[in-house]
């Protein structure tokens, strides 16, 4: 190799690696959200969009003499308001009157001010008073019985239960610090045991229902599935935590979210829970979902335009003109979508109005990937896109699939939320029913259903329900 080539090479390694340490500081520091804002259009986008670059009237210029007319007439942004306090909420009223004699006075109106105050929370001591009877005779003796109870030997109703799981999974509150608050506030001792037994009785409760949902959940016919990571304390690895993973599947249909827990990021949990499942799976590029789907030909898998977005935005700082032409499609094709949406032939719309634009984007990276190193940041973009393209034309051929996973990626944000509070889970049974409420509240959040008033009423009802009617107790909108 010459001092030339060595030096290419150098250079090529250098680049790389600059490109490395910018996506860690951006990570770490920087803004995470991925949103693109071009600051000039290129001539192939503008040829692209049926526009010429000679054109004299661009966006830019548009918006610049429209501020400086907003400038020049001086006029005011006025503020919105304040929401009005709901109709709904209980109110006491209260009626000032002036001081001094008021009876020559008469009332010809009167002002009214509204504010809103806030009444602590309270635990209150519920106390069942069961009188004992026995007959004249002595021989009889009668006492009511006490009413079933979901959680057996468990003095906290299903109101102070589903509170608490409610601020843990919903509020991301950790079970310690809630018992500080509880000793601070209303001056009773909680033992982080006695919690967690509520915790663990709980989860038993609800199982039949959990197994329910995954039920449902294997019977569905489009899916969106993600992985997440959680550190769980293991006794065989002393001092060090186990890394598991939350496995997360969502019906976007039906608006069911199911957590699995599993002790890796393999293909063994899902090809187990996918093993009678027929349908299409929307993923990332995980090898895992290749395999799952090599070995069973009634799954197909969609892609995701969200991950394909992030390879180019990704790529902006090393080759800004290529990477901003990818965004800026990419950016019509979602303001395409949000318009097929309304419209009411969905999948029409597409093929009239997106599909053309995807073609476009995978004529332009074939043709401009021989510019580009396969190893740089766009060249790795480019080689991504291709690798996806079959799922990414699946997306299209079904009006029901979506553009990308980010509606499952929200679905996971609560868990990423609470490890920050929780850190990690105190073991593999304890990671599993973590991963049941997070699927139940989850559930809840998709449906906009309260999540405290449904797992209280779930509570009190679930033992009374037969195995053929749980269906009935999940959180979505039947």
């Amino acid at each position: 190799m010459t001092d030339g080539e060595i030096i290419t090479e150098l250079r090529k390694k250098n680049a790389r690696l600059e490109h490395e340490l910018a996506e860690l500081k951006r990570l770490i520091y920087g803004y995470k959200k991925e949103r693109f804002i071009p600051n000039s259009p290129s001539v192939e986008q503008l040829h692209l969009f049926g526009q010429s670059a000679e054109d004299k009237t661009d966006i830019d210029s548009v918006l610049s003499d429209e501020s400086s007319n907003s400038t020049k007439q001086n006029k005011k942004v006025t503020h919105p308001g304040r929401n009005p306090i709901p109709d709904h909420f209980p109110f006491k009223e209260e009626t000032l009157r002036p001081e001094g004699d008021l009876a020559d006075m008469v009332i010809i109106g009167q002002e009214v001010t509204e504010t809103v105050d806030y009444t602590p929370a309270s635990l209150v001591k519920k106390r069942i008073v069961r009188p004992r009877y026995v007959s004249k005779d002595g021989q009889r003796v009668l006492i009511a019985c006490l009413p079933d109870r979901p959680m057996p030997k468990c003095i906290a109703e299903p109101s102070l239960i589903a509170w608490m799981q409610v601020r843990k999974f919903v509020e991301h509150m950790p079970y310690y610090r809630q018992i500080q608050q509880i000793k601070r506030d209303y001056r009773w001792e909680l033992s982080s045991s006695t919690v967690g037994n509520w915790f663990t009785q709980l989860c038993d409760l609800l199982t039949p229902l959990y197994n329910e949902m995954k039920a449902q959940i294997q019977n569905s016919i489009y899916l969106q599935v993600d992985e997440s990571p959680i550190k769980v304390q293991d006794s065989v690895k002393k001092g060090s935590t186990h890394q598991g993973y939350q496995w997360v599947y969502h019906n976007p249909e039906s608006g069911l979210v199911l957590f699995d827990y599993r002790k890796g990021r393999g293909r063994a949990g899902p090809k187990e829970l996918l093993e009678k499942y027929k349908g299409v799976i929307q993923c990332d590029g995980w090898q895992v979902y290749d395999k799952i789907a090599k070995s069973k030909p009634d799954i197909e898998l969609a892609g995701c335009m969200a991950h394909v977005r992030r390879k180019f935005y990704e790529a902006k700082n090393t080759n800004k003109q290529l990477a901003e032409y990818a965004l800026s499609v990419i950016q019509e094709v979602y303001k395409q979508e949000r318009l097929a949406k309304q419209s009411l032939d969905r999948k029409q719309y597409r093929d009239d109005h997106i599909v053309p634009l995807i073609q476009k984007l995978r004529e332009w990276v074939d043709l401009k990937s021989t510019e580009v190193l396969p190893k740089s940041p766009i060249g790795k973009a480019m080689t991504y896109l291709v690798k996806q393209w079959p799922k990414i034309e699946t997306i299209f051929a079904d009006a029901r699939i979506e553009l990308d996973n980010n509606l499952i990626e929200n679905k996971i944000r609560p868990l990423a939320l609470g490890r920050k509070n929780y850190l990690f889970a105190g073991s593999h049974q304890a990671a599993q029913r973590i991963a049941m409420m997070y699927s139940f509240f989850g559930t809840c959040k998709a449906n906009d259903v309260n999540p405290y008033q449904w797992l209280k009423s779930t509570i009190e009802i679930i033992s009374e329900t037969k195995l053929d009617q749980l269906a009935s107790l999940l959180p979505v909108k039947l």
